[in-house]
């Protein structure tokens, strides 16, 4: 059992290393992810290694050949451009829903991830896009459709290494608050507007970084290799 516990340990802290390295840029587009130097860098079994992998899988962050092992994923330029028009169709449909069905609890607690948020620009682009992802994820929630929020939240984990474009943008902070006034205001045609414009913003950003790098793949972040995220 304890052998368990620690396997379960460790595969949570590779599982968020790796995330974030790769989300940052730190690994690029199609690098193979060898099991045998993570399991030496993070002094564990190749397990734990495997099962972070395998959970990253499902996020799309990571491609698993078969007999070829784990890479980091890549994605085309219309598999990005796939994802933001279906982002923007999830989050306009939760929250003309959720201007509908919002209760004041909800209201409250998205007041709170959205300070926490407003913090986090102030920091690390990592926590910020973790507590964007968590903003956006309770509209949906308010919206009273589980699955809904649940497939939001997934498209948003796949565009998070994409995010690192508009982590800077000025005015998020202000969009976010708009965006509660008008969910406090049960205001479906507003909620629906100011989220619009939001999502377009961030998509036209994220694009047009893209292409200046590259129009069918690249890597986020430095265009250096960090000394860390080696085979």
């Amino acid at each position: 059992m304890a052998q368990r516990q620690e396997s379960d340990t460790s595969k949570g802290r590779i599982y968020q290393e790796l995330r974030r390295s790769i989300i940052l840029g730190q690994y690029q587009p199609g690098q193979k992810l060898n099991l045998e130097k993570l399991s030496e860098r993070y002094q564990t079994s190749v397990t734990p290694v495997r099962e972070a992998l395998q959970m990253l899988a499902q996020e799309d962050l990571v491609t698993s050949r078969p007999h070829a092992g784990y890479y980091v994923t890549r994605v085309t330029l219309k598999e990005l451009t796939d994802l933001l028009e279906l982002r923007r169709i999830l989050e306009l449909a939760a929250v003309e829903r959720a201007a509908e069905k919002i209760t004041d609890a909800q209201l409250e607690e998205l007041e709170q991830v959205h300070a926490r948020e407003y913090e986090q620009q102030q920091g690390t682009y990592e926590r910020s896009v973790i507590e964007n992802r968590r903003f956006h994820y309770l509209i949906a929630l308010a919206s009273g459709n589980k699955e809904l929020a649940e497939t939001l939240g997934k498209v948003h984990d796949r565009l998070a290494r994409f995010f690192v474009f508009v982590h800077s943008a000025s005015g998020v902070e202000k969009r976010h608050q708009w965006l509660i006034s008008a969910l406090r205001a049960h205001d479906p045609e507003l909620a629906k507007e100011t989220m619009r414009r939001e999502v377009d913003e961030t998509r036209e950003i994220t694009l047009n970084q893209v292409i200046e790098e590259d129009g069918t793949a690249w890597y986020v972040g430095s265009k250096e290799k960090s000394s860390s995220a080696s085979d």
